[in-house]
């Protein structure tokens, strides 16, 4: 419970650096989510909602594993 409650006041100190990680991570998720969903790579649009690695599982996906799109868009 010393814990919590040390935590919490943690993010109580230092809150503007907090929201910037939970905005920094939305961005990265939500951008590897998307693109996962939309090349059907049905095992990592599972493992990036289930595993929470502050944005590095997502770039890493983004930088190595994301099919490239064939289109004239979205290069």
């Amino acid at each position: 419970m010393n814990d919590a409650i040390q935590m919490f006041h943690m993010i109580q100190e230092h809150r503007f650096l907090f929201f910037l990680l939970v905005a920094w991570s939305l961005l990265w998720k939500a951008l590897a989510l998307w693109h996962s969903a939309r090349s059907t790579q049905t095992v990592w649009y599972i493992v990036l909602c289930i595993v929470n690695t502050v944005g590095i599982l997502e770039i890493i996906y983004l930088l190595f594993f994301r099919k490239k799109p064939s289109g004239r868009y979205l290069r």
